[in-house]
Order: structure tokens, then sequence, then C-alpha cells
């Protein structure tokens, strides 16, 4: 009896080492691998922008409409992996309308899903173009057949990305991958960050060159600091050829002067721990533009409250050609994404 048993769990257990090394396999040969640079769309006749005239802008993280103010969150200490579809489906109608009712000249926005189990498959992408009927644009960063986490619901598959809209036919969209990578096996199961610059000509001569970034979170400090050189050297070497630059979206730190215990207890737990910008990280006359009132990201160990912990990790990095007029975070207190919009009013000054 004891052999049989002892039998049958060896049978199981090799069973078992088999199917997690076939998953293994499996995940490593479909690992999403992008190229470097990927065009995304290109035209013979963009509109131009121009100098002295006042634009908006709105970053936001939209946290694939599951992550509202009722949820926690599994990787942030909670224990939910997704939230109902009635309630997905009424954040995303929420964020639609939002954006309706604030139609800015640009728009760029993080963790957007198409075809994704945890927002119950529905195309977001297509739902949030078709109602806006902006130039839409998006770049995949996020590409896994299934995420095996937590064992108990795992996330399953996975499709997202960012995503930019604009009012403007842009002269080219790109997707640019960001450098780094975790070891492997995580790898395979998490993001492939990257960038997502839209140019436009400008009355100038030059052009408006916008990135949409979502960096690294629970990522080691080296591959974080890698992603930023890399967009350092990005933008810098697009303004000395004399172009605009505005680089935005969730960049998972803390803007430069910026204390993490602004809004209370210090937002640092064993998962995620966002660096903080080093103030001189550009040169002089770069500006940092975030609205130091308000957080615009909620840490998702519970369902939010006001002893949440709070952050802003969501901000704007601008060229010095570029005049901010107006910065604010929208405190939307989380009700339909554990991140708040933020909007930029701004001009581009002429050099010539």
């Amino acid at each position: 009896m004891i052999k049989n048993i002892l039998r049958f769990g060896a049978i199981v257990i090799v069973f078992a080492l088999l199917f997690s090394g076939l998953f293994l396999a499996y995940s490593t040969i479909t690992f999403y691998n992008p190229d470097k640079e990927i065009l995304l769309q290109s035209s013979a006749s963009p509109d131009t922008v121009k100098v002295n005239t006042a634009y908006s802008l709105i970053t936001w993280n939209i946290g694939y409409a599951g992550l509202g103010d009722n949820m926690d969150f599994f990787y942030d200490g909670g224990k939910q992996t997704r939230d109902t579809k009635a309630r997905t489906l009424e954040n995303l109608d929420s964020i639609k309308k939002f954006l309706t009712q604030n139609r800015t000249d640009f728009i760029i926005l993080q963790e957007v899903d198409h075809g994704s189990r945890r927002s119950y498959y529905i195309n977001q992408v297509q739902e949030i173009s078709q109602t806006l009927n902006y130039y839409t644009f998006f770049a995949t960063n996020y590409q896994v057949s299934f995420v095996p986490v937590p064992l108990n619901n795992p996330m399953g598959k996975v499709n997202s990305g960012i995503m930019t809209l604009s009012r403007y036919t842009p002269q080219n969209a790109k997707r640019i991958q960001l450098p780094g990578l975790s070891p492997w096996p995580n790898r395979i199961f998490t993001l492939r960050r990257c960038l997502l610059v839209t140019r436009f000509p400008v009355n100038d001569g030059r052009e408006l060159v916008l990135i949409n970034t979502h960096n690294s979170a629970f990522e080691n400090d080296s591959l974080k600091m890698e992603e930023m050189n890399f967009i350092r050297q990005i933008a810098i070497q697009e303004y000395d050829k004399g172009n605009h630059v505005i680089v935005g979206g969730d960049w998972n730190q803390l803007p430069p002067d910026f204390a993490p215990d602004t809004f209370g207890n210090a937002y640092e737990t064993k998962a995620f721990k966002p660096l903080s910008i080093e103030s001189d990280f550009m040169p002089s006359g770069w500006q940092w533009a975030f609205d130091p009132s308000a957080p615009t990201n909620r840490y998702l160990d519970r369902p939010y409250n006001k002893s949440c912990r709070t952050i802003i990790i969501d901000f704007f990095l601008l060229s010095p050609n570029i005049q901010v007029a107006d910065l604010s975070t929208i405190n939307l207190n989380f009700k339909y994404s554990d991140h708040n919009p933020v909007k930029l009013t701004f001009s581009l000054i002429s050099t010539q």
C-alpha cells in the first residue's frame, strides 16, 4: 500500500516537472522580442503645429480599467487578480467619458489592454479610439500567452501597451524598445518596456517630439537607471537638433526634489521602491513638470481610502524651448484607476 502511494506520488511529481519544463520552454519560445524600432505610422502630409500657441496634453495610466477604488492587487500585497466584468466596463465607460469631456490636443495613456484575461478580453484600444475619433497609435509592451501567477487565480493571457492620441496627424510614430531585461525566467512573464515616439512638424522648421513612457516598477535599480539614461540620451539628442521635446507618462519614479512621504507614509514596500530622480539628472534648462499638491498614484495593498499610501510618479519632462502655462493633477480619488490623470498646458518657444 505504502509502495503504491509512493509510486503514485513519484509519477505525479514527474508529470508536474515535465509540464513545468514544457510550459517554460513554450513561454521562452513565444517570448515577445520586438525589433528595437518599429514604425507604426508615417504621413506624407502631416499637420503642422505652431510656436507661441497654447496646446494641452493629458497623461493617464488607466490601469486597464481594472484597478478602481474598490480594488487591491496581489503584487502590491493585496489578494485580487482582477475586478468583476461589470465594474471593469463601468470603469472603462467612465474613463472614456472623462477623456471626452477633457478633449486635450494630445493624450498619452498607459496600461491599455486588448485581449487580456484581466480585463475580460475587451479591446480597450478600439473602445477609446472610436469614442474620441483622434489619430491613434499603440505600442505593445506586455504580450504573454499565460502569466501563471498567482497560482490560485493566474492572470493568464495579457496583451497591453501604451497609447498616444492626437488631434493632429504626426509625421510619424514609432515604438522604440527600452534597454534591459529581467533575469530568466521572470522576463518571459513581464513587460517589454518601450517608448511611443510621435513627431509633428513645427512652423519654426523644427519638430515637436512627444514621447510616451511607462518605466519599470519592480525590476532592479540598475535596469531602471539603464532606461532613464536611454531616455535622457534620446531627449538631449532631439533638443540638440533644435526640436521641442516632451516626455510624459508613468515613470514609476519620484520627480526631483519630491519627498516620498509628502502625502503621509513613505511609498515603499518589499516589491516596489521607487527611485528619486536626481535634480541634476538633466542639463540646465530642462523642466520637470508635476503638481506637488496632489498624488498621481496609490498603493494597491487595499481598496482605496484616505489612509492609503499615495505618491507622484506621473509627470512630464520638457526641453528648455517649451513654456509651461499650467500643470495640474486632476484628483479623481482613484475611482476608475490606481492613477490620477495629469494635464499640461504648454506652448513651443521659437529658437529662430
